[in-house]
């Protein structure tokens, strides 16, 4: 399975957000691009540069590749309603990203391994495929076994008065979480700005 390597740090440096947890520390004490020439501050983009720095922080943030993600892009402007939002549900409504918003997993990277070792459970049956879409009714858990590992020890306490989006229910003595509806801009509030990525695609 193809995934994305180098630091993830620096990327973060280069489009000024942080894609992860540690870099928050490295953007407040280094808030510009890295490199030599970087403290020289990002100078201005041209259109084009800045609808590629949004679709890469979009790809970045949810750990896609390119290939997928003009699937997900093609996918939304397909079904009805809002291209920007259906393509930002579609990115949220990953099993993996589900796992990350519950709890499970303190990062998207940690939450994509869980599946990958098919420590999760989406309605009592084991699914191992990051990229799974859940639907709304879906109960989406941890699997008795894995339950039981030091991966997940005393994480039900740990998620005791634990905040999720209102659209997902987490019950945290179960350790599993219940998917409402289909998520909202505000639910999601991205890195990224979606309508910039759809029009980097319907170019």
């Amino acid at each position: 399975m193809a995934r994305r390597i180098g630091s993830k740090v620096k990327t973060s440096r280069r489009y000024g957000v942080a894609l992860h947890p540690k870099a928050e520390r490295a953007l407040v004490k280094r808030n510009y691009p890295p490199g030599q020439h970087g403290p020289q501050g990002r100078g201005r983009m041209t259109n084009y540069g800045e609808q590629l720095a949004e679709k890469q922080k979009a790809k970045l943030s949810y750990g896609v590749l390119e290939r997928q993600f003009r699937r997900y892009y093609a996918e939304a402007v397909r079904r009805t309603g809002s291209n920007s939002l259906n393509l930002l549900q579609l990115l949220e409504m990953r099993l993996d990203n589900v796992v990350f918003r519950l709890g499970f997993a303190s990062t998207r990277d940690q939450a994509r391994q869980m599946v990958n070792h098919a420590h999760m459970l989406v309605n009592g049956k084991k699914v191992d495929i990051p990229s799974y879409q859940v639907s709304i009714g879906d109960v989406v858990g941890i699997s008795p076994r894995a339950a039981k590992s030091k991966l997940f020890a005393n994480l039900d306490e740990k998620l005791k008065g634990k905040e999720t989006p209102s659209w997902l229910a987490l019950q945290a003595d179960l350790l599993s979480g219940k998917v409402l509806d289909k998520p909202t801009q505000d639910d999601i509030q991205p890195l990224f700005d979606p309508k910039v990525v759809i029009e980097f695609y319907s170019r």
